[in-house]
């Protein structure tokens, strides 16, 4: 432990979807529970999301007036230059009203210019990188932080390699106990205990694809004597929630206890965002990814591959989603193959990333 000044400010920025919310989020409790004295404030990008949730986690945010270059050309890009400059001089201000003794920036737009700045200023900073293909954001700042805590391995060729540090990427302390929770989640779901749970999860919007996907072979699933626990998102629950007639299908917009969400399942069917990833290595239960490929670099099938090269989970490509029987059917009927997928997966689980995030803060600090 070290030994922190009482008035202790921190600035944290991070936003645009949950997977880089969630672990400014979470290493922001951790801060507060060694220094409960601390001032914190956040830095987002107005009009998106982090707007709504920070509050909601009992924070303070200011926003910022920028969003990403599109890469198809657009009316919006010639705005790029103004936001940009905009978010510079807003930043500096923030810092210079706020005073912070450390800036922590997990991605997203805001945390460009709000981590710029502080370098500029010499104020410590740090950057935690969720996927194991950075942002272009991230990879800018690489040069100017203090230090870059990462969730995988083979990050040099983006990063200096004296800043890298792997600590994991920060997940729900509530999933470290859910071996125990088995008979609440079903009784919690309502679920039935002569049949197997397939969980479905496609991200708080969801994700048309895996809703397509699950539809067309929804009565084939059925026949196979499994029962559906469906995230459909909240772009897509009207569209969908009429499956939830059928008998062993339940359809939800979002599932605010996953702990008991994972409890309750035996096979899961994921997108492959970092933090989905690093849940899943705790869960320890078989999953099929399913990477969503409009995201920028393809990020999420190089987050996928990082499990699947270990033989820890399986891959179902958006283009290849004809097969999905043929790789669901031989996963639900090899008991040898679901074994090997959970201990291989829990083997890359990092429980106590957050901690070990917190620790680097507090060096910086010191």
């Amino acid at each position: 432990m070290y030994y922190m000044k009482q008035s202790t400010n921190i600035l944290l920025s991070g936003g645009g979807t949950g997977g880089h919310i969630y672990p400014a989020v979470a290493i922001a409790n951790e801060l507060k529970k060694r220094y409960p004295d601390a001032s914190f404030l956040f830095v987002g990008a107005k009009d998106r999301m982090e707007m709504e949730k920070v509050p909601q986690s009992g924070y303070d945010i200011k926003g910022l007036w920028i969003t990403g270059i599109q890469r198809k050309l657009i009316l919006k890009n010639l705005l790029f230059p103004f936001k940009l400059i905009s978010s510079l001089w807003n930043a500096h201000k923030i810092i210079n009203a706020f005073k912070p003794d450390v800036v922590i920036g997990t991605g997203g737009f805001a945390s460009g210019p709000t981590l710029y700045v502080a370098a500029l200023k010499n104020i410590p900073t740090l950057i935690q990188e969720q996927n194991s293909y950075p942002g272009i954001t991230n990879k800018l700042l690489s040069k100017k932080v203090d230090k870059i805590c990462v969730a995988y391995d083979k990050l040099a060729r983006f990063f200096p390699k004296n800043k890298i540090l792997k600590t994991g990427n920060p997940v729900r302390q509530d999933l470290l106990e859910i071996s125990t929770k088995r008979v609440e989640a079903l009784d919690f779901f309502k679920l039935e205990t002569n049949k197997k749970t397939l969980l479905v999860l496609g991200g708080s919007l969801g994700a048309r694809a895996i809703n397509r996907l699950i539809e067309k072979n929804l009565d084939w699933i059925l026949a196979q004597n499994i029962q559906l626990i469906w995230q459909t998102g909240k772009l897509y629950i009207d569209e969908f929630q009429k499956y939830d007639a059928k008998e062993s299908v339940q359809t939800h917009a979002f599932l605010n206890r996953m702990d008991l969400t994972y409890a309750a399942a035996d096979f899961i069917i994921s997108r492959a965002g970092a933090g989905s990833i690093s849940e899943l290595c705790m869960v320890g239960k078989p999953v099929i990814f399913v990477p969503s490929p409009n995201v920028t670099e393809d990020h999420q099938t190089k987050n996928a591959l990082a499990v699947v090269e270990k033989n820890a989970a399986l891959l179902l490509r958006e283009a290849e989603l004809e097969t999905f029987q043929i790789v669901f059917g031989e996963l639900i009927n090899d008991i040898d193959l679901q074994s090997k997928l959970s201990i291989n997966i829990k083997k890359l689980e990092l429980p106590e990333a957050t901690l070990h995030i917190v620790d680097e803060v507090e060096k910086l600090i010191k």
